[in-house]
């Protein structure tokens, strides 16, 4: 007699709440609606689900697994066990990888985290090319993982420039310097360098954190100690990179600078670690990508088939920049559009073998990059011509119109570094620039990748937003 009771009561209840909830839903309250058409799919695919299941999973908070389905004022144990249930058929069905498991406040967390270390690895980023651009990054002529004080008294100070002069960029390329001076390219480099391992200590922390908490799942922390050992050999490698800028150059008339194949490497590992984790803290906030309606879906397909190729392409040119930059290619040809008098200059196969002119000529490097450029700002422009008419969703569209204004205007920087003899200010603007259209490119990838299978079935198949 009670449980009959009390099943009678949560049934109108349920009716309540999904008299209400239908009222209160809109074309804009997808973030708010999502959890409730994955769980109804899910539970339409099962015949012993019942009216106060379905009613329940409404109010389930579906991506943090805190599922709030006990109507106000009951505790029952069965209607406890109903939830656990329907949790348990979710993870099994739906498809939908979850990253954090300790409901929504842990999500957020962990969101926040990853975010902010993307951000600290953009800024590193930007302080390494400043390094670079003020020809400070051979100021310091030794390296120590654990880092170390800087010089605290006259005499330390004094002790490290005698370290420096040395070495053959003072010889050639500094003779004379100051101590003031030598002081502002130490500290430019020991900033970049302290930087970084701070960036690791506010890394690892964290991490511990959550690990202990049990917030993250197992794929997350795979993914995200792959992460971290990427950034502790970023320290290993960013001093690899500088100890060839310590070596006699091959000629007495080279200027001693770093292997622009370790310069490369340097950055590329930093774009990759950059992107790893934008991807995952999207990931970890935003498990489903946007998406209202099938066609909506179905076009963001056709936008991705688009969008891999173009990314592809942009990072390409981005890692030619580090050659451009290792080999101070940006100093010579200084005008636009044509190398001087010639469309193509004079030399630029002159190397063997052949290959070592696409990483190692000047000419042929900033060629390579002028090329590559044009032809991502092109297939930019394409991909938003090609994707005009296609029915896709408002965010999708403004990204990749976002994309299309971000290409011109780092095209633009380019253009203008270069006519400049690259100025410290326009060179890490367009560094800078780099990793903003890279990272609009993740977040259009991300944004139209496929959903999970549930919340394709919830689906209606034709928006009734715009």
């Amino acid at each position: 007699m009670y449980r009959s009771r009390l099943v009678s009561s949560i049934l109108e209840k349920g009716k309540a709440l999904n008299t209400s909830s239908s009222s209160t839903i809109t074309g804009n309250s997808l973030s708010s609606t999502l959890g409730y058409r994955i769980f109804s799919s899910a539970a339409a695919g099962s015949g012993s689900w019942t009216a106060a299941t379905a009613s329940a999973g409404r109010s389930a908070a579906v991506y943090g697994f805190r599922f709030r389905c006990l109507p106000k004022g009951f505790s029952s144990p069965y209607v406890r066990d109903l939830c656990t249930i329907a949790s348990a058929a979710f993870e099994k069905k739906d498809g939908l990888k979850i990253l954090v498991t300790a409901g929504s406040r842990a999500q957020k967390m962990v969101g926040i985290w990853l975010f902010g270390s993307a951000a600290w690895v953009f800024s590193m980023v930007i302080l390494g090319g400043v390094t670079r651009l003020t020809r400070s990054g051979l100021s310091m002529t030794d390296w120590k993982f654990t880092g170390s004080l800087p010089p605290l008294s006259e005499e330390d100070w004094l002790k490290e420039f005698e370290k420096y002069r040395q070495s053959p960029e003072y010889k050639r390329m500094n003779k004379g310097m100051s101590l003031e001076d030598f002081k502002f390219i130490y500290w430019m480099e020991y900033a970049h360098r302290m930087w970084g391992r701070a960036l690791g200590i506010m890394f690892a922390l964290p991490f511990s954190y959550f690990l202990r908490k049990g917030y993250i799942t197992l794929n997350l922390g795979l993914r995200l100690s792959g992460l971290f050992g990427l950034g502790a050999g970023q320290g290993l490698i960013g001093w690899w990179m500088v100890k060839s800028g310590l070596e006699e150059p091959a000629s007495e008339y080279a200027e001693p600078r770093v292997s622009p194949y370790r310069l490369a490497a340097h950055l590329t590992s930093a774009f990759v670690i950059y992107c790893g984790l934008l991807w995952t803290g999207l990931s970890v906030v935003m498990p489903e990508p946007p998406a209202e309606s099938v066609a909506w879906v179905n076009g963001a397909a056709k936008v991705k088939r688009l969008a891999l190729p173009v990314s592809l392409l942009v990072g390409i040119t981005a890692i030619s920049g580090a050659f451009v930059a290792g080999n101070d290619a940006g100093r010579a040809y200084n005008t636009f559009p044509k190398m001087g008098d010639a469309w193509i200059p004079d030399g630029i196969l002159s190397m063997k073998p052949l290959m070592r002119n696409f990483f190692e000529n000047t000419a042929t490097v900033q060629l390579d990059h002028r090329i590559l450029a044009t032809m991502t700002l092109a297939s930019i422009g394409s991909l938003w011509y090609t994707t005009r008419k296609i029915d896709i969703h408002p965010a999708v569209r403004s990204l990749i119109r976002s994309t299309v204004g971000m290409a011109a205007l780092q095209v633009t920087l380019g253009i203008s570094t270069l006519l400049s003899y690259v100025p410290v200010s326009l060179g890490t603007a367009h560094q800078a620039g780099a990793l903003t259209l890279l990272t609009l490119m993740i977040l259009l990838n991300h944004t139209v990748r496929k959903p999970s299978l549930s919340l394709l079935r919830a689906l209606p198949t034709v928006s009734r937003t715009l």
